[in-house]
């Protein structure tokens, strides 16, 4: 069976969302803590 085909599937618009939900406060973390540790090697 082709999983695709079936009725409950993800839409690209849900993966966007999800993925932005969990994307832009990673990078903002991980920003964080490059300018953190950028100010120990000044």
């Amino acid at each position: 069976m082709d999983n695709d085909s079936n009725g409950g599937g993800t839409t690209p618009l849900e993966l966007v969302l999800a993925w932005g939900f969990v994307g832009i406060p990673l990078l903002w973390g991980v920003y964080g803590t490059l300018v953190n540790a950028l100010k120990l090697f000044q």
